[in-house]
């Protein structure tokens, strides 16, 4: 007898979408899904989500790879976060322009900034294609097998999407757990330019003191303006002819607000959750948040220390300390909320209750072994410890490290052949400073060598060099690597001579990958069985649960999620489900005490006069119905990292706000998610605008997004 879907909601803990959770698919969203969302308040038909002309998806972009968008006008500006433009931001910027610190306002289209290395992309189509890729012999097939025929298959069925329009891209991705595969077709314009940035004290007000907290009063936007080619209006690489992009469609802004209550729906690329991973899984991710979190502490105090001394180098390592810092407090925050809610030992009371459905159906029985599972988890999280260990340590930190370790990568494109053959680093001094750099790596080597907790996994550079010749100065030896190895001091590298090796840096480098590949090594067959294991539990939940509807985990394709305008529970107190000009204003006022509260006096005065507004008056931008500029607003929509910058609508598709952040207490939300305690925080639009307009007198601007 089949039970209802309240009655499912009830009986299972870890049951599939309950109250506004959720990041659904939209070409195959459930009925039961939108008719949830119309009971919410969404007032159009599903057209207007996905299939007629004027969708509203067809205005919603992927940011560059790494964040969501929405366009905003007939001449392709773009709304997104402004820690999303962060870099595009920062490498515009030098000391004379300070565009991070003062802001930047394009006066014309000859003033829009072009950016290297980034594109919106819009989502064409989407569909599954499950039945043409798990065939019985695909099933027989190794996991390396596998990834060789799903890349074959994803090339050929671009060629066939290409040849009937060579602007189009086709992505080919396993939605949950691998089983099933989705294609989706990508329209990319790599014609970016910056039109407006507000300075960082605003931009991003409140900076880690704030950041994964409520309440917020952070202005966090930037727009961008894609350009296509002047004759077919299609994607087009930089050129001075290309001219603004004219969108099919484009999201209508409105100035009406919200209140408590209302529907609000994001849609944007949610990056990566792991909603169905095993308690064990949770167990391995809580060790490898604290680890993350460790060595973020030890390089970030050297980076800031090192930014509060000169402006120069605070314009280079922005960008990079905010990377950093946004991960760091969100591995804190997370495992405390796994340990807040008792994670692990839902997980494993559900685990528990499926295993008694499997011994009832027999359904995968000799495939889903919770136990082989427990087994496989327990020799792997020892090693996964250590590689997070040295990759927090050494990928991606400081510029000697990364050229020592592109020298020793195989597949390094080398230029000129034979003798000449040579590695070329390009000059970007623009990007790191020496002695901040310098002073990062001895201190990743000092702590990593504290941190390891098997000594067979400590590089033989720590015994015979560092220790014989720098008598264990950390330190010592990474100011010896910046200051002798040719790797830092000449443009060009020749692998091919005698010398190479002879390299304290090539020879550092060359240590670093053999590690990092035996880590690997050791985790390739077991990892390899986890992830089959995890499959099955998926499979089996959907299973078990199969009268109700269940998305997939985010893959970094498009999403939508619905939920309400909602406070919450804040130390037992209600929160407010929205900030205002006052509130911003009280932080303002202790800047002294709390330096990331600090901004310009120009700002302090603008919001001082939004507190203040004449009596019986509200000015424009301003709440129709609390008589306050309101800054910042609460919503139960669910989102993780990728949905920075994702537009969120009303229940008529007009766009309210941008979605920049979550709440401390959402911070699980990545492998469960509490809808009494999760929250979205988003900017609201009408803060955007006020901003554009009596900060930035962007009145062409203002004009093009709202027609007045």
């Amino acid at each position: 007898m089949k039970k209802t879907l309240l009655s499912l909601v009830a009986a299972l803990p870890f049951c599939g979408a309950m109250a506004d959770e959720g990041m659904w698919t939209l070409y195959d969203l459930p009925q039961a899904v939108y008719e949830k969302m119309q009971l919410e308040g969404y007032q159009l038909p599903y057209d207007k989500l996905y299939k007629a002309d004027d969708a509203i998806m067809k205005s919603v972009v992927n940011f560059s790879g790494y964040c969501s968008g929405v366009v905003v006008s007939p001449d392709g500006l773009v709304f997104t976060n402004h820690h999303c433009g962060f870099e595009a931001i920062r490498s515009h910027s030098t000391v004379e322009h300070d565009y991070m610190l003062n802001g930047f306002i394009a006066k014309s289209y000859e003033e829009e900034l072009p950016n290297e290395n980034m594109f919106v992309s819009f989502m064409v189509e989407q569909k599954d294609i499950t039945d043409q890729v798990i065939t019985p012999r695909f099933q027989e097939m190794s996991m390396m097998e596998q990834s060789m025929f799903l890349d074959s298959l994803e090339n050929a069925l671009s060629k066939e999407v290409k040849a009937k329009d060579k602007t189009l891209r086709l992505e080919l991705k396993p939605f949950y757990e691998g089983n099933r595969y989705y294609v989706t077709t990508y329209r990319d314009f790599t014609d970016l330019r910056l039109v407006f940035a507000i300075p960082k004290s605003m931009g991003k007000f409140g900076g880690e003191t704030d950041n994964w907290m409520w309440p917020r009063q952070t202005c966090d936007f930037s727009v961008f303006r894609i350009y296509a080619d002047p004759e077919t209006n299609g994607p087009a690489a930089y050129s001075e002819k290309n001219v603004p992009y004219h969108p099919q469609h484009w999201a209508k802004v409105s100035t009406e607000g919200y209140r408590e209550g209302d529907f609000s729906m994001t849609m944007g690329y949610p990056g990566s959750t792991s909603r169905y991973l095993s308690s064990y899984g949770i167990g391995e991710r809580y060790a490898q948040n604290a680890t993350r979190a460790q060595v973020r502490g030890v390089k970030q105090e050297v980076m800031k220390r090192h930014m509060d001394k000169a402006e120069g180098v605070r314009i280079k390592y922005d960008s990079k300390y905010a990377q950093s810092s946004n991960y760091w407090k969100n591995s804190i925050g997370m495992n405390k909320c796994i340990d807040s809610i008792g994670l692990i030992q839902q997980k494993e009371q559900f685990e528990q209750q499926l295993q008694r459905w499997q011994d009832s159906t027999g359904y995968l029985k000799g495939k889903l072994d919770l136990q082989r599972m427990r087994q496989l988890y327990e020799q792997r999280i020892a090693i996964s410890e250590e590689l997070m260990l040295w990759g927090e340590s050494f990928s991606r930190n400081e510029e000697l490290t990364q050229r020592a370790m592109r020298a020793n990568t195989p597949n390094t494109r080398r230029e000129g052949s034979g003798k000449r053959a040579h590695i070329n680093f390009k000059d970007n001094s623009d990007t790191w400073d020496y002695d901040t750099d310098r002073e990062i790596l001895g201190a990743m080597l000092q702590n990593y060598r504290e941190q390891v907790k098997d000594q067979k996994w400590l590089p033989e550079f720590y015994t015979k060099v560092i220790d014989r010749k720098f008598h264990g100065d950390c330190q010592a030896y990474a100011n010896h690597l910046y200051k002798k190895s040719a790797l830092i001091k000449k443009g060009r590298v020749y692998p091919n001579k005698g010398s190479f090796m002879k390299d304290l840096g090539v020879s550092y480098g060359y240590e670093l990958t053999q590690l990092r590949d035996a880590l690997r090594n050791q985790l390739v067959g077991v990892s390899a069985e986890i992830e089959k294991q995890e499959q099955y539990l998926c499979d089996a939940k959907l299973r078990m649960e199969q009268d109700m509807p269940h998305y997939s985990d985010a893959n970094f394709t498009m999403r939508m999620s619905y939920g309400q305008v909602k406070e919450y529970k804040l130390g037992g107190r209600p929160s407010g489900y929205y900030t205002d000009a006052v509130s911003l204003l009280r932080k303002m006022q202790v800047a002294d005490q709390q330096e990331d509260y600090r901004v310009e006096p120009e700002m302090m005065a603008l919001m001082n006069v939004a507190s203040t507004p004449a009596p019986g008056t509200v000015p424009r931008y301003f709440d129709k119905h609390t008589k306050k500029l309101q800054l910042c607003f609460l919503t139960t929509n669910d989102i993780t990292g990728g949905n920075s910058g994702s537009p969120m609508f009303d229940g008529q598709n007009r766009l309210i706000g941008l979605a920049f952040d979550g709440n401390w207490d959402s911070l699980s939300s990545d492998i469960f998610f509490d809808s009494q305690l999760a929250r979205c925080i988003g900017v609201d639009i009408r803060f955007v605008l006020y901003m554009m307009d009596y900060w930035g007198n962007a009145d062409r601007l203002l004009k093009e997004i709202t027609g007045k």
